[in-house]
């Protein structure tokens, strides 16, 4: 788990190596460990490094193989590198470290982008081809790991997080009305490769790029989500898919359990965390396995923890278990911090929640595991029923999930920012694509393959890398993922969602925590937007200096006056949301 940047020119210029530094050393949270540089006439590579795979120096990156004429920075891990390089060494390869960036490398080199399907991990890398003066670049299939790219007609730059790529130089700074039409709308999700800084793009999940020294780009997708059951698993009855979604799990917790001494588990009390728990004590982890809960004041009358259910997870598993709970005042003073360390503005308001916890975990070790994409991927959401067998389904969708019509986007946003319902448009051209034929697989696809990386995964990368925290997620496993997407969803939907998942869970944990109400990392002070967090957000709005032309002063006002009232359909504030995109443009200089 680590940083990583680099610059490819294509002018006959030496790269920016000066460039690179500046933005490698704003990627130290993400790898306090170590850094280092490589620079090779147009290329340039920067690495921050987290000591967890192999903690030798031999592993220190940019990685450089002089006699296969390749060079490498990485960032992420790939679980099955010890059968991928017992297969390498069959081949004839020789090692001179022990970890998994050397099997990427030498990988490459055996297979090219085809080592790309081999691969079970979250990852973003870029490797070097010294006698082509190639470079190629690859993301994980569901975006587990993020890779921000800066094209002009001289340079590519690549780096780990946005904020890291502006220390470069020579972006402007200015937003891309496209992606604001996203975030106030799609509930802060902005789909690759947008991003809301204009010049910056998202490398997409499940892409690789080939990128030439004139500056020419081939882009590939190599991976993707088909929706239905395979011929041999058209009669497979309920309790085959229980079997199968279990055992996929299985094996999926105890593969990200390598090399890693202490194991962390992120415990809402939810099924999901839950399930992590009883499987990783299932695979042998005994005494080191760690547990985390954070709670915070109630608001609104809703209540600001669960640790009823976390409390029984862990005194049933008997774990080493943290809960920390934060007051108001924390909340507003970390609230900065937390959106300095956000690629982009997230309105989620458990970003905090998992912020303040990854600084509490980061203290006890180094390596955690999370619950996300089980909702996205087995039908846990309120709004899947709503749009399960619609006629119109991106129109379902679109009226549970979006947070507002581009009629009220329109009215809330200055004039020029009004350039069209790109949200709706890209709602409605994703739902018309091939690969999933029922209306809510429809939507389970473009929550698992992109509000999924652009808001829970990409919350929990920030929040935890903030503090040097590699965060696993196994059921973001491509093998249970695309289980998941084969089960039907008439054993998805009962019970409030995630039917079979509960029912599997059933044969590993307790009841309690199965048949309870569905929870989340609750923050109501956020959400209902009250007392000192209410004013603070005011403050923050009506600022001189905040001033950036956005918002029409009129739908402000509105918003300000009823504040309780202005909510989502997911239950957010529509007023927080405009705070955010303030707070994040003034954390990152902007």
């Amino acid at each position: 788990m680590c940083g990583i940047a680099g610059e490819f020119r294509f002018d006959d210029r030496p790269a920016d190596l000066g460039a690179i530094e500046r933005i490698t050393q704003h990627l130290t949270a993400r790898g306090p460990d170590a850094s280092g540089f490589h620079s090779a006439g147009p290329m340039a590579m920067g690495h921050r490094r987290l000591k967890i795979m192999d903690l030798c120096e031999a592993s220190g990156q940019p990685m450089i193989d002089p006699t296969l004429g390749l060079s490498m920075v990485f960032n992420g891990a790939i679980y099955n590198y010890p059968e991928l390089r017992a297969e390498l060494e069959g081949l004839g390869y020789s090692f001179f470290s022990q970890g998994d960036t050397e099997v990427l490398l030498k990988g490459y080199h055996a297979w090219g982008e085809a080592l790309l399907p081999r691969l079970n991990g979250m990852f973003a890398f870029a490797i070097w081809e010294r006698d082509s003066r190639q470079l190629f670049i690859a993301r994980d299939r569901l975006g587990i790991k993020p890779l921000y790219l800066s094209k002009t007609a001289d340079r590519l730059r690549f780096a780990s997080s946005l904020p890291a790529l502006l220390k470069g130089g020579d972006i402007a700074g200015v937003l891309n009305p496209v992606a604001l039409n996203h975030y106030m709308s799609f509930h802060a999700v902005v789909p690759a490769p947008d991003s809301l800084i204009a010049g910056i793009e998202k490398m997409p999940p499940g892409h690789w790029l080939r990128v030439q020294a004139d500056g020419r780009i081939e882009q590939q997708r190599w991976w993707s989500l088909p929706f239905g059951a395979r011929e041999n698993e058209q009669n497979y009855t309920f309790e085959d898919w229980q079997e199968r979604t279990l055992a996929a799990l299985r094996e999926s917790v105890a593969l990200r359990q390598r090399a890693a001494v202490d194991v962390g588990v992120l415990l809402s009390g939810g099924v999901d965390s839950s399930l992590l728990v009883g499987l990783l004590r299932e695979a042998g982890a005994a005494d080191n396995l760690l547990t985390f809960s954070i709670g915070f004041e109630d608001a609104g009358g809703e209540r600001g923890d669960e640790f009823k259910y976390s409390d029984l997870i862990a005194n049933h598993y008997q774990t080493r278990h943290h809960q920390l709970r934060i007051q108001e005042k924390e909340i507003l003073e970390q609230l900065p911090a937390a959106f300095q360390a956000m690629s982009e503005p997230m309105v989620s308001h458990d970003c905090i929640a998992f912020y303040l916890l990854s600084r509490e975990v980061s203290k006890h070790c180094k390596v955690v595991q999370s619950g996300q994409g089980a909702d996205e991927l087995f039908a846990g959401y309120h709004w899947y029923p709503q749009v399960d067998g619609a006629e119109d389904p991106a129109a379902a969708y679109l009226t549970v999930f979006r947070d507002r019509s581009y009629e009220e986007y329109a009215e809330t946003m200055q004039q020029h920012w009004a350039q069209g319902d790109f949200s709706g448009d890209f709602v409605r051209q994703h739902f018309a694509q091939p690969g999933a034929e029922a209306a809510v697989d429809k939507a389970l696809r473009i929550d698992s393959t992109v509000m999924l990386v652009e808001d829970p995964v990409k919350r929990v990368d920030n929040m935890t890398m903030a503090w040097g925290l590699e965060a696993r997620v196994p059921f973001l496993d491509h093998n249970v993922a695309e289980l998941s997407a084969r089960i039907p969803a008439r054993y998805k939907l009962p019970d409030g969602g995630k039917y079979v998942l509960k029912e599997a869970a059933r044969k590993v944990i307790p009841a309690e925590v199965i048949d309870r109400p569905k929870g989340y990392f609750p923050v109501p002070g956020l959400k209902h937007l009250e007392g000192e967090t209410f004013n603070w957000v005011r403050e923050l709005l009506l600022d001189p200096s905040q001033e950036r032309g956005l918002y029409n002063p009129q739908a402000l006002d509105r918003l300000l006056s009823d504040p309780h009232g202005q909510l989502t359909p997911l239950r957010g504030s529509k007023l927080w949301q405009l705070a955010a995109v303030n707070l994040w443009l003034s954390e990152q200089g902007l």
